[in-house]
C-alpha cells in the first residue's frame, strides 16, 4: 500500500473515488470526495442503550458506531476506541478534514456512565479522537499502544499506560493484556510506524481483557492473521469477541473481511461476535450494507452468533441476545 493511501487509511478514508458497489447494493449519491468537505445529514441510530438499566454482575455491551463499545464487565465500565466527534481528521485552522460521520453515537459521553477504562487500539483518526478524549473523565485508566501516549499529553487524563505486545496491566480486577494484530500504526507520514519495522514506531493493539476467570477479545483494526489461536490455547473460549468486519475494499492488507473476522473469532473460540467498524464512516469501496450481510452469512455458516447487527443494539451475556 503507497504512501497516499496509508495516508487515507490512518485519517479514516479510503481511496476518494465513488464507490464501486462491490455487493451490489444501492450506492450512497455522494462520492467520498464530496463527504470530505459536506458529507449527508447523520442519521439517528437505530436503538438507544440503557445502562442504568444494566446488572452489575453480569456482561453487557452495546455498539456505539464504529468501534466504539460500551461494555458493564461483571461491574467494571470500559469503554473502546471512543470516538463521539461528527467528522474525523486532521485539523487546520478549525477545519476539520476527514470523514463525516453517517449515523450518530447511539448515547453522548453525558449519558454513559463514567469509564473506569478506556482502550485505544492505535492512533488512526477514526479510533483516537482528541476531541473525545477532551471529555473523558480524567480519573479514568487508559491504556494505549507503544509509542502513542503522547498524543495524549495535553489532555487531563491522569492514567494513561502504554502496553506492548504480551504485557499486561490490572485495572479495578480486571487484567488487560495487549494482543498483536496486522495493522499499522502512524497517525502522521512522517512518523516511525512498527509496521515499517521500527521498533519505537507508533504500535496496534488488541485487547485480551479478563475478570472473574470470563475474557472477552477488542480485536481494534486488523488484516487476516492467525495469532489469535494461542490466545484461545492460554484462556479457553471467550465469551465475546469485538471484530471489525468494515474497511476491506481495497484496503484487505489492513483490514479483514467479514469472512476473515468470522475465522479470526474462531481462532479465539468465541461464539458470540460483536461486528463493528462498519457503516459509520464511508471509508472503502464496499457498498455501506455489504459488511454486515456477509458476516451473518459467514456467521450462520460457522455457528457463530451474532451480538449486535446495528448501531445503539444491546448484548447481555445472561440474555444471550440483542435488545
Amino acid at each position: 500500500m503507497n504512501g497516499r493511501r496509508e495516508f487515507l487509511v490512518a485519517l479514516g478514508f479510503g481511496a476518494l473515488t465513488p464507490s464501486t458497489n462491490v455487493g451490489g447494493g444501492p450506492r450512497l449519491r455522494r462520492s467520498r470526495w464530496e463527504l470530505l468537505f459536506a458529507g449527508p445529514e447523520t442519521t439517528a441510530p437505530g436503538c438507544i442503550p440503557d445502562p442504568a438499566s444494566w446488572v452489575a454482575d453480569d456482561f453487557t455491551a452495546a455498539w456505539i458506531g464504529h468501534a466504539t463499545v460500551l461494555l458493564n464487565f461483571f461491574g467494571t465500565w470500559i469503554l473502546t476506541d471512543p470516538v463521539m466527534s461528527s467528522r474525523v481528521g486532521f485539523h487546520i485552522a478549525g477545519i476539520v478534514f476527514g470523514p463525516r460521520r453517517l449515523v450518530a453515537p447511539a448515547l453522548s459521553l453525558e449519558r454513559m456512565p463514567k469509564p473506569d477504562l478506556v482502550l485505544l487500539s492505535h492512533a488512526h483518526f477514526d479510533h483516537l479522537d482528541i476531541p473525545t478524549l477532551e471529555h473523558i473523565d480524567p480519573g479514568a485508566s487508559v491504556v494505549t499502544a507503544a509509542n502513542t501516549a503522547d498524543l495524549l499529553d495535553d489532555l487531563p487524563l491522569r492514567h494513561v499506560v502504554e502496553l506492548d505486545w504480551g504485557e499486561k496491566i490490572s485495572v479495578k480486577g480486571v487484567e488487560i493484556e495487549a494482543l498483536p494484530v496486522k495493522h499499522f500504526g502512524w497517525r502522521l507520514p512522517w512518523e516511525q510506524d512498527r509496521s515499517r519495522g521500527n521498533a519505537d514506531g507508533r504500535s496496534y493493539n488488541a485487547y485480551l481483557v479478563s475478570k472473574k476467570g470470563r475474557s472477552f477479545v477488542f480485536a481494534g483494526d486488523t488484516a487476516y492473521h492467525d495469532r489469535f489461536r494461542e490466545v484461545r490455547q492460554r484462556v479457553g473460549n471467550l465469551e465475546l469477541a469485538i471484530m471489525p468486519i468494515g474497511a476491506y475494499d481495497p484496503w484487505i492488507h489492513v483490514h479483514c473481511t467479514p469472512e476473515q473476522a468470522v475465522e479470526m473469532a474462531g481462532h479465539l473460540g468465541a461464539r458470540v461476535v460483536m461486528p463493528v467498524h462498519w457503516g459509520t464512516f464511508i471509508q472503502s469501496d464496499e457498498e455501506t450494507g455489504e459488511p454486515i450481510r456477509r458476516f451473518l452469512e459467514a456467521a450462520r455458516l460457522a455457528g457463530i452468533l451474532p451480538a449486535v447487527k446495528r448501531i445503539g443494539e444491546t448484548w447481555s451475556a445472561s440474555a444471550r441476545t440483542a435488545w
